[in-house]
């Protein structure tokens, strides 16, 4: 039986950090957690003293990082696996775009061997959309048809569909969406209220990258303002939403508001992250085979002068420890509740709320060890260390 004992962590809770704790792990679960400082850990346990205990994070939208890109095939997805736990991530859902060959993409990519942060589930974005946004490839085929084969090439990985609420076929589509338990994350929408709240009805109840491709075009008469799908999603209390947390993707008032209406727990961090994320300023080939010009480390990408639409949002260069470090310089949230942002509220989302997302007896052994200013220093995935500095 493998174990894992960590001595002297300070543990971030969702509502405060506890004194340290020794932390004791056997066959990837957390088995004991005792309260009080050890002088001395024996050899072969690790000394946490110094540094936060945190659930690992978990990235619900996230296309590449450090060069690598999903849609590239079963070498990145590996290497994305593996580097992921260098900003704290323990799960992630691996985001594709359309590409003409998407069943055969997806059953490479199914048959991958990764050995870092887990995969839950893959993201299709692009494949049931109505508004581009900076994606290509997007084809007029929203059919019941289409969903199935899809999820059946990523069998034994279920799928997280994006959809844009305004589709006609989603009171055919939604219900096949979500027959596993996993709610269609609705996106890259121009829909009006009514639109949405029936996708919601059927299972359309996470709003992904919210507010970025959300226009609403739909008022009737001048001074008075209409409701669409950001309104719509907003009022409902069945709903949950998630932020690209960079500082241009939304305006941090946006964020604000959308913990007034649906409180800490239903408000999550992602990075929607290009091949851009964790590398310095500079070009880069990014989604789409598209050239992105990046202006500093954890920047946004934008499309190259050579693209149409130059200078376009195309994804981020966010890493999920620095999309938590936001939260609390550009929110002024306190430490528990950013990575509420990026733990539990995102397990929540996927069903995982039961043994994913904190620090507790019988949860996995998934976490993330940061230093007094947020930088990771280690990372755990089923009480295995996948990173340490």
């Amino acid at each position: 039986m493998e174990k894992l004992i960590i001595r002297n962590a300070e543990i971030v809770g969702r509502d405060e950090i506890s004194p340290p704790s020794s932390i004791l792990c056997a066959d990837g679960m957390i088995t004991d957690i005792v309260p009080g400082e050890t002088p001395a850990p024996a050899p072969g346990e690790v000394d946490a003293r110094g540094r936060y205990l945190t659930p690992g994070f978990i990235d619900l939208h996230t296309h590449g990082t450090h060069g690598f890109l999903a849609n590239n095939g079963p070498y990145d997805l590996a290497a994305f696996s593996r580097v992921l736990p260098s900003c704290g991530v323990t799960a992630f859902l691996p985001g594709l775009t359309p590409s003409a060959e998407d069943d055969t993409l997806l059953k490479k990519l199914a048959k991958t061997p990764t050995d870092g942060a887990k995969i839950p589930a893959f993201l299709m974005e692009g494949h049931f959309l109505k508004l581009a946004g900076a994606i290509t490839g997007i084809r007029p085929d929203y059919s019941k048809r289409r969903a199935e084969c899809l999820l059946a090439a990523a069998a034994p990985y279920p799928i997280v569909f994006c959809i844009s609420t305004e589709s006609g076929s989603r009171n055919e589509l939604l219900p096949v969406m979500t027959a596993g338990g996993l709610p269609a994350f609705i996106t890259h929408t121009g829909a009006s209220a009514e639109e949405t709240e029936r996708a919601i009805a059927l299972g359309a109840t996470h709003a992904t990258h919210f507010g970025n491709v959300f226009p609403y075009g739909g008022d009737k008469e001048p001074g008075v303002r209409s409701c669409g799908a950001m309104e719509a999603i907003l009022a409902s209390p069945d709903t949950s939403v998630d932020f690209i947390l960079d500082g241009e993707h939304v305006d941090p008032r946006l964020i604000q508001i959308a913990l007034a209406c649906k409180g800490k727990m239903k408000v999550c961090l992602i990075t929607d992250a290009n091949t851009n994320a964790g590398l310095p300023p500079g070009v880069y080939q990014g989604i789409g085979g598209r050239d992105v010009v990046v202006a500093y480390e954890g920047g946004p990408a934008r499309l190259g002068p050579a693209c149409e639409d130059a200078g376009c949002l195309a994804g981020s260069g966010l890493t999920m420890d620095r999309a938590v470090r936001n939260a609390i310089s550009m929110l002024n949230l306190p430490l528990p509740q950013a990575v509420q942002m990026a733990s539990a509220n995102p397990a929540a989302v996927l069903g995982l709320g039961d043994r994913k997302g904190a620090v507790k007896v019988g949860f996995d052994a998934d976490f993330t060890l940061l230093d007094y200013d947020l930088r990771v220093q280690a990372c755990y995935v089923g009480a295995i260390c996948k990173y340490s500095a």
